[in-house]
């Protein structure tokens, strides 16, 4: 989340050795051009390699595995509601990417693949549900208040919609209540991932979609 010759005299016989030097001349010139001819044997050539392109290629999928699930917070049992959790030490810097999902009413914030964060959530009813879908954060805005139901506060709000469905706190994460189609998280929560998240970052709502270590996300 993959490129280390002898020189011979003498005076009784210097013409017998000339010959034989001559003999031993031509043999070890012989010698050597068929060690010359041997090192000039053509080579295999090997074929060479295309940087840029594997390079490319481990981009591609560092990238994908970035958006894959490499770690799940150690939780025992299904999160109940005010519930939350939160480590993110030791994990290195990464894309973020938020699931929620309606059936297990719960939310899984993850850092290049390894979660960080999770908690039950409040969702919308069959009236105003929340929808499904990979949404970007449009916008955030920390000091919110709804005048389209009550002035109600919505602290740490997170947009994905551009009709008001957002992330954020200031609600009572607690069996029997809901929400008008927005995911309302636990303060602790909604503090935590405001603080981190930005414009753009992907948040995926499923309905009943299970993953697992090594699935991908997206």
């Amino acid at each position: 989340m993959d490129v280390i010759l002898k020189w011979i005299g003498g005076g009784t016989v210097a013409a017998a050795l000339v010959l034989s030097g001559i003999a031993i001349g031509g043999s070890a010139t012989a010698e050597s051009e068929v060690v010359t001819t041997e090192r000039a044997a053509p080579q295999p050539v090997a074929k060479p390699l295309a940087p840029h392109g594997a390079i490319a290629a481990k981009a591609v999928a560092d990238a994908k595995r970035l958006y894959t699930v490499r770690r799940v917070l150690p939780i025992d049992g299904p999160i109940r509601y005010g519930e939350w959790h939160w480590d993110d030490e030791g994990v290195p810097e990464g894309p973020l990417l938020v699931t929620v999902d309606l059936q297990a009413r719960v939310i899984s914030i993850f850092r290049g693949g390894y979660e960080i964060g999770a908690a039950a959530v409040l969702l919308g009813t069959d009236e105003h549900p929340t929808p499904t879908g990979v949404f970007p954060i449009l916008w955030k805005q920390r000091h919110n208040v709804s005048e389209k139901y009550g002035n109600a506060p919505m602290p740490w709000s997170m947009f994905l919609t551009s009709d008001g469905v957002a992330i954020h706190g200031g609600s009572e994460v607690e069996n029997g209540y809901a929400s008008h189609g927005c995911i309302g998280v636990p303060d602790p929560i909604a503090e935590r991932l405001f603080a981190i998240a930005k414009e753009g970052d992907k948040i995926v709502i499923t309905d009943g979609a299970r993953l697992g270590l090594g699935d991908a996300i997206i």
